[in-house]
């Protein structure tokens, strides 16, 4: 007798495109087909960087329409996203204004007007949260008097999900970056919402990853031709949330790296580090699914390459479109080259990222990169030095020994990143799969519905029976 098999779909949300991903689970089946890919571009106005929110949601629709002509027999729908930006609703449930991106300046110090009511002590010792600036907390105090007027806060995932379904609620992986959640109660920090000035009626209840949100609205099964069955159900929402349940891995001794724009660096616990030398360190304690903790600090990540790729377009330059020539030259640019802080708040905002690194490297003492292939090995040498450190940081702070680091997400793709981690960490590299967050949806999803049962490591024992990695060994040599 054939085990059951569930058709669900992921919407998966990022900093700079999105995509709706069909998934067939069973529990000897993990299938993946990306139906509709849109990017995500910013616009901005007098007031400042914000996303195209209405675009965004016309393209999930979009993208469920096309999940629906390739397979009518869908049961679910699971969606995640970037973290810390939201909606503000009001009373009635209208959104009052186009969602700020986090790399608008609005939030430029004011964090210290925060810590002044809540000292950095205090904040982390409630919430465990690494310090970033565009923090949810910091951009809700910039909104001003702007926030007496709403009734309601939406982290993105939320918002998508209430215009679906008309039930309004908050996902509790992405609760936890916002800096207004108690880690270790796993609940709205009351106390501190009150503290810093803030209504604790905007912060609404809490859903977990595998709860059933509910039936989507007429209107969306019109739209998208969706079967009246189809339900959507709450996964990590917080993107890399789903990405370390994607992560391939046997046992508890791992790090993980889940590589794109931004890149997370951690381990998976199953309680908060709240130390001293933990806050001071920078690093985040983040709620995971399966009431874990990804404690993890945020390095800049491949906004570096992408910016720098986007600038010299802006500039006119001829080939800067053909990466994987990019990546080839960079290969053979001698080791030992130029290396610079990846988490300087100089590369937070778009702009001139060619020019930022040469800066840093000669603020470094390093030598400045002379060609674009210098350029593009100095910003990979860097990155991996990262990496490493924060590898090693998470492993001696928490505890955790770690004897493989996992390497998921667009970065897999980046064979030289990849040997350079490992060569970085002295530990094995395993990369991929690419798709590590969309799985982790699924798999949610799945487990939900019934198809799938266990805990994260069933889950991940269906990743590796499934999906396809690379091993990469410290001190090895890409061929050509």
């Amino acid at each position: 007798m054939s085990s059951p098999v569930a058709t669900v779909a992921a919407v998966d949300l990022g900093a700079s495109s999105g995509r709706v991903m069909l998934a067939r689970v069973g529990r000897q089946r993990l299938e993946l087909t990306e139906v509709h890919r849109f990017p995500n571009v910013p616009v901005r106005l007098p007031d400042g960087l914000h996303w195209d929110v209405l675009r965004l949601y016309r393209d999930v629709l979009d993208g469920l329409a096309a999940a629906a002509r390739s397979n009518a027999g869908l049961s679910s729908v699971g969606i995640d996203s970037w973290a810390v930006d939201y909606g503000l609703l009001d009373g009635d449930g209208r959104l009052l204004g186009n969602p700020y991106h986090y790399r608008d300046a609005r939030t430029d110090g004011v964090a210290d007007a925060v810590h002044r009511k809540v000292g950095e002590r205090d904040l982390y010792a409630v919430t465990g949260l690494q310090f970033l600036p565009f923090n949810t907390i910091y951009q809700l105090v910039a909104e001003g008097d702007a926030l007496s007027r709403a009734a309601h806060l939406a982290l993105l995932p939320d918002l998508m999900t209430y215009w679906l379904t008309g039930s309004l609620a908050t996902e509790a992986t992405n609760a936890s970056t916002t800096g207004l959640f108690d880690v270790r109660a796993g609940d709205w920090a009351g106390d501190l919402i009150a503290a810093a000035g803030m209504p604790t009626s905007l912060f609404t209840p809490l859903r977990r990853p595998g709860d059933v949100v509910g039936a989507l609205r007429p209107e969306v099964l019109d739209d998208t031709g969706l079967p009246a069955s189809a339900v959507v159900t709450a996964v990590g929402s917080h993107d890399t949330a789903s990405a370390v349940v994607g992560v391939p891995a046997a046992d508890g001794r791992f790090a993980y790296i889940s590589c794109g724009t931004w890149s997370l660096v951690g381990v998976e616990l199953e309680a908060p580090v709240l130390t001293e030398a933990s806050r001071t360190a920078n690093f985040t304690n983040e709620g995971g699914t399966d009431n874990t903790i990804r404690y993890l600090r945020n390095v800049m990540g491949l906004w570096l390459l992408s910016e720098s790729i986007a600038t010299w377009r802006r500039a006119g330059t001829d080939g800067v479109d053909d990466l994987p020539s990019l990546l080839a030259a960079a290969a053979e640019v001698p080791p030992g080259g130029p290396v610079f802080d990846t988490d300087d708040p100089i590369f937070l905002p778009p702009g001139d990222m060619p020019a930022r690194v040469e800066d840093a490297c000669r603020r470094a003492g390093a030598r400045v990169p002379a060609t674009r292939p210098e350029l593009v090995r100095s910003i990979l040498d860097s990155l991996a030095a990262a990496y490493a450190r924060t590898v090693r940081e998470a492993a001696a702070l928490s505890g955790r020994e770690v004897d493989a680091v996992h390497l998921v997400g667009g970065g897999a793709k980046n064979e030289l990143l990849c040997q350079l981690t490992a060569d970085a960490c002295g530990l094995p590299v395993v990369a991929g799969p690419v798709e590590a967050t969309a799985l982790g949806n699924v798999l949610v999803q799945a487990r939900s519905l019934g198809v799938v049962d266990g805990d994260r490591w069933a889950l991940r024992e269906l990743i590796r029976a499934t999906q396809p990695t690379r091993r990469y060994e410290p001190g090895h040599r890409l061929s050509a």
